[in-house]
């Protein structure tokens, strides 16, 4: 790929503003650290070591952990928003209107239901990931017919499935035990605290596979772009290549929504910034985006952590701040 102009100069601006918030991000808590400090616990972090003092600790186990988790989930929600819009060909998509983000909730309220532990314990995030794919499943086979599924069908039986889920959603907080409704209810609203440094270990290598995946599929993402009957012509088996797509995507958006809960509208506003300055080619696209929506929602929780005084605030507001006036600028200008 050769650049230009406008993409040389976009990539290097998210990466500063990239590497500015993440290292910011490490100092910025109730619990003051120094430089020292925070290399300790970089170090401790990469060599599996338990940090010199305190505040080392809290940077190696709490403030290092929740920057990757932002990162990662920044960067794969915008990742699989920029798939959505392109195989559904909808300005307007994201994850979150496939019904995925739906059903990765109800699995999360269920674990609620039946984990001794106020937090949801081991069964939130197998429960999230399950209810993620079993949403997904139940879109693409609802909307095919005769082995075809329109980018229309898909989407209206997205937002049937979503508005399905929420209705259950609503159901199972009506009887879930008070004690419980708190946390759930944070979840989801986007919730970066259940970071760790195992989860992230183990979130990291399914991100990495699944965007390498996408990455080598852009091709035909690019083909795509001209229609399902251009591509078909070219050689592409659209039918298949989006049902891997779909398999891929949902994967990806469930594994990050089962530990960083219901965070929206990342996958709606980076995909429009990105190829704004990179055009529309899909490695610059899903290089781009994972970028910029891992800065954005490291930025976007750095304001989370420093609006109260005495605890965060839901990570998934501060989104919404950003991504409402966004979707509407967006319906006034494609709609």
């Amino acid at each position: 790929m050769m650049w230009n102009k406008n993409q040389k100069i976009f990539f290097l601006v998210s990466l500063g503003i990239f590497i500015s918030a993440s290292v910011l991000y490490l100092f910025v808590g109730p619990y003051r650290v120094g430089t020292r400090e925070v290399l300790n616990g970089i170090v401790s972090f990469l060599t599996l070591g338990k940090g010199e003092t305190p505040g080392a600790r809290v940077v190696l186990e709490l403030r290092i952990p929740r920057m990757i988790l932002a990162l990662l989930a920044g960067g794969s929600l915008a990742v699989c928003g920029s798939i959505f819009q392109t195989v559904l060909g909808n300005p307007l998509a994201d994850p979150y209107i496939l019904g995925v983000s739906g059903g990765a909730a109800v699995g999360a309220v269920l674990s609620f239901m039946v984990s001794r532990n106020v937090s949801g314990g081991v069964f939130l995030p197998l429960f999230a990931f399950l209810g993620a794919a079993i949403s997904a499943f139940a879109v693409y086979a609802l909307a095919g017919v005769a082995g075809k599924r329109s980018r229309g069908r898909l989407i209206l039986t997205g937002v049937i499935v979503a508005a399905f889920m929420n209705a259950i959603i609503l159901l199972l907080i009506s009887v879930i035990p008070p004690g419980r409704i708190p946390g759930a209810l944070f979840w989801l609203m986007g919730d970066l605290s259940n970071a760790t440094p195992g989860s992230v270990r183990l979130l990291f290598p399914l991100v990495l596979v699944s965007t390498c995946v996408l990455l080598l599929m852009a091709r035909g993402l690019d083909l795509m772009l001209l229609g399902d009957e251009t591509a078909l012509q070219s050689g592409l088996e659209v039918e298949r290549f989006k049902t891997i797509l779909f398999v891929v995507v949902s994967f990806q958006t469930g594994a990050v929504v089962s530990i960083s809960g219901l965070i929206g509208f990342v996958g709606l506003i980076i995909p429009h910034v990105v190829r704004k300055f990179t055009g529309s080619l899909h490695g610059w696209v899903i290089c781009g985006s994972f970028l910029l929506g891992g800065a954005f929602l490291i930025v976007s929780d750095v304001i989370a952590r420093s609006v109260l005084a005495a605890g965060a605030m839901p990570i998934g507001a501060i989104t919404a701040l950003f991504g409402a006036p966004f979707f509407i600028y967006i319906l006034r200008r494609r709609i």
